[in-house]
């Protein structure tokens, strides 16, 4: 049985008291108690109606036949109250029928959809970012008339991206756009992968398709993005005759079983324009980017879900003896948490979920700092940040997820691996989330090659001047002064590597991509280690009220992190300045 409670504490303890509990100039409306109410009201939706339906929607998965996909029993009741209740709509545009929340408490949310049904949680996932690269690019026909529907949750959307032929390599696509004296176009080519590109949870699906134009360039250059209905809506804007769309098939996938993942054809398709010519990925890329922070979301709810699951398992598992004398005298054995490399597991899948969601609530504060800045300085800096920890979130978060998710299956033992306690489906449902949206490889080649060198290097200094300025304030701290100073060690690892990187990738890209995955892994512990002396002290000065449990579990879990995972920086810049030779000097014929 997968266990599961939303983690309300811990993320109004980020939220907050870690982040700043006052709302942004912009968002007043969404007060301590507003926010609050939304996490509460989320935690029941989610335990209470997507959680059910996980594990049954894992087993029956979604069915093809002539062209039609069919959701597993319980998800379109579930799709309507989700939409009813207006979860799509919590951080859209109120412009569009939106309530406007900040990215923040909708991170939050969304953990809570991924954690209790990733499946179901790719739905209006993909729906809104594909309302976000509409409403930043689209003319305002094209929004006013599609994107209330979208918000609403009457209409989803999907990104048409991978062929066949090509997968991150966009500029090898295919798919050809033909001009029509109305204005509209001609839409032909076969897309794949398509999440959500076909089901029956919605009354139409709005796919946003790269194509090329006939006069286009070469490479990605010259690649347009369109929007094209599954349905023309008619006059009244309903669905009405059916476009040149059509499902060929679905895959047969290893997880999300409950997400239909499609093979799409475009036949002549009637297609309209967003953006500019040969610029669609500039519109694609806002898509992009929002759904690489939402994945990386994805991960931090499996390793939720599958630490909550393990913790509950090792409270009821009798197994052996403690090391240290009889713990249950009146039981045959002690349960399993006694042990301490059953704890070793458990406290590093806290440690790593605790540590991503202070991240990620971090970089969402700053999208929504970003979004309401009056000052385009400031507005440039905060955006700055936010593509700076794009790349890390999405991979350490998705590769910690699963890391979480196998380590759960290891509390479990034999239990885990077969299908009984839903285990085995959080490790498969979680593989994908290191794939879509740009593989971890391509994170990490994205982290060292372009937002590493970017403006002169001058976006790291959003993230190494507040750590800097942390360290120095923090060093003699009377309880966490040696806590902090282990952490100063562990980020000097982090600006070495950088210099490393630096030196030696401007003469030999090779060398920066053979560190790239080493480094984005060292980055990802360095910021999960600000989150954490940031966290220990808030926790240190609040240990004497009411909550002091929760303050010294804080403590507790800080001190593992810092003592039995951080440390890893150290190897991992061994590592990277081993350099590029120990992968590249095996003769390709040698393999």
């Amino acid at each position: 049985m997968q266990n599961y409670t939303a983690p309300l504490r811990d993320m109004r303890f980020v939220l907050h008291e870690l982040h700043g509990a006052e709302p942004l100039p912009g968002q007043e409306e969404f007060s301590v108690e507003l926010l609050d109410t939304i996490l509460e009201e989320a935690g029941k939706f989610c335990t209470e109606q997507l959680l059910p339906i996980n594990a049954s929607g894992d087993l029956e998965g979604c069915t093809y036949e002539n062209g039609v996909v069919h959701t597993p029993k319980g998800f379109k009741e579930a799709y309507k109250g989700f939409s009813e209740a207006g979860w799509g709509a919590l951080n859209a545009a109120q412009k569009y029928g939106g309530q406007g929340a900040p990215e923040t408490i909708a991170k939050l949310v969304e953990e809570m959809i991924c954690s209790t049904n990733l499946s179901f949680g790719l739905y209006p996932g993909l729906t809104h970012g594909a309302s976000l690269a509409l409403e930043s690019h689209g003319s305002e026909e094209l929004k006013d008339f599609y994107l209330p529907k979208m918000v609403s949750g009457e209409w989803s959307g999907t990104m048409c991206l991978t062929e066949p032929h090509c997968g991150t390599d966009l500029g090898l696509l295919r798919t050809k756009a033909a001009p029509q004296n109305d204005g509209s176009y001609k839409i032909s080519g076969a897309k794949i992968f398509i999440s959500a590109g076909e089901h029956d949870l919605t009354e139409n699906i709005i796919h946003l398709v790269l194509a090329r134009l006939p006069d286009a360039p070469a490479g990605v250059k010259g690649i347009s993005l369109f929007l094209v209905p599954k349905f023309l809506p008619n006059a009244e804007g309903r669905p009405g005759a059916r476009n040149g769309v059509s499902c060929a098939a679905i895959e047969h996938k290893m997880g999300i079983k409950a997400s239909a993942t499609c093979q799409m054809n475009f036949d002549d398709a009637t297609g309209w324009l967003v953006g500019t010519p040969h610029k669609g990925m500039q519109a694609m890329f806002v898509m992009m980017n929002s759904e690489r922070l939402s994945v990386g979301t994805q991960g931090l709810g499996i390793g939720e879900i599958a630490y909550q699951s393990a913790v509950s398992y090792a409270r009821e598992r009798l197994q052996g003896r403690s090391l240290s004398g009889v713990k249950h005298p009146d039981k045959p054995a002690d349960p399993l948490i006694v042990h301490p490399d059953i704890r070793r597991m458990l406290l590093t899948m806290r440690a790593n979920n605790e540590g991503c969601r202070a991240l990620c609530v971090w970089v969402a504060q700053a999208m929504d700092r970003a979004a309401l800045a009056a000052d385009p300085v400031e507005r440039a800096e905060y955006e700055e940040f936010v593509a700076l920890l794009t790349p890390v979130v999405k991979a350490l978060f998705t590769d910690l997820g699963f890391e979480s998710a196998s380590t759960a299956m290891q509390v479990y033992g034999g239990h885990g691996y077969i299908r009984d306690h839903g285990i085995e489906q959080l490790a498969r449902d979680a593989r994908i989330a290191m794939i879509y949206e740009g593989t971890n490889g391509i994170q990490a080649l994205d982290l060292v090659g372009r937002k590493l060198p970017a403006n002169l290097g001058r976006s790291l200094r959003r993230f190494f001047h507040p750590v800097s300025e942390f360290i120095e304030a923090h060093s003699g701290h009377p309880a966490l002064g040696k806590l902090v100073q282990g952490y100063a060690r562990a980020f000097g690892a982090l600006q070495l590597a950088t210099a490393y990187i630096a030196e030696k990738g401007m003469s030999d890209p090779e060398e920066a991509g053979a560190a790239a995955t080493d480094y984005l892994r060292l980055f990802g512990l360095v910021a999960l280690g600000f989150m954490w002396v940031r966290m220990a002290v808030i926790a240190v000065d609040k240990m004497g009220g009411e909550d002091a449990e929760f303050y010294q579990a804080k403590i507790v879990t800080a001190r593992f992190f810092m003592q039995r995972i951080l440390p890893q920086a150290g190897a991992l810049l061994f590592t990277i300045k081993a350099g590029k030779a120990p992968l590249m000097d095996m003769a390709e014929a040698a393999f």
